[in-house]
């Protein structure tokens, strides 16, 4: 057994947008195939190409499809007092990326998909998401080149979705 201190990156941002209008845009950012349906299709192609196209038609206008979501405020709202806020995890990626990552670096598949946070508190609504890169980076340098392009898409589709502009 094995236990390595590793060090990361969160990309966070704060908006005054709606909860609903920042989870609006990040649903409609990403595509919602059926994940188990998509899942046996991929396992089925019979080639690299075949896997590709299925893939590429599968995932949304920025290349990346909603896998699962966790919906934290449902239990919040169950608490004794309810705790009224919205709190949702999604669970992002795009198939052809995950296999960029783990291709050259296989510990990245222990955060492929990615994971975004959207989160109400005090007025506002944080969008968070731990970036891929800087776990990767000393590695592989395909794999790393693929996780930073990965980061700056995640990022940029946050950063739409809370009315923010990217940074340089």
């Amino acid at each position: 057994m094995t236990t390595r201190l590793t060090s990361g990156e969160r990309f966070t941002l704060t908006t005054s947008r709606s909860f609903g209008d920042v989870v609006g845009a990040i649903e409609h950012a990403v595509a919602h195939p059926n994940v188990p349906d998509l899942l046996r299709k991929m396992k089925e192609a019979p080639t690299p190409d075949a896997l590709r196209r299925l893939v590429e038609d599968a995932v949304g206008p920025n290349g990346l499809l909603e896998f699962i979501r966790f919906d934290f405020g449902i239990v919040l709202a169950k608490d004794d007092p309810p705790t009224r806020r919205g709190a949702v995890r999604f669970m992002l990626g795009n198939p052809l990326i995950m296999r960029e990552l783990v291709r050259g670096a296989p510990d990245a598949g222990s955060n492929a998909p990615v994971s975004v946070l959207v989160d109400e508190r005090d007025g506002e609504v944080r969008l968070a998401y731990d970036r891929t890169a800087p776990g990767l980076s000393g590695g592989d340098p395909h794999a790393l080149e693929s996780a930073r392009k990965l980061d700056a898409k995640v990022e940029a589709m946050l950063c739409a979705a809370a009315g923010v502009t990217p940074p340089a």
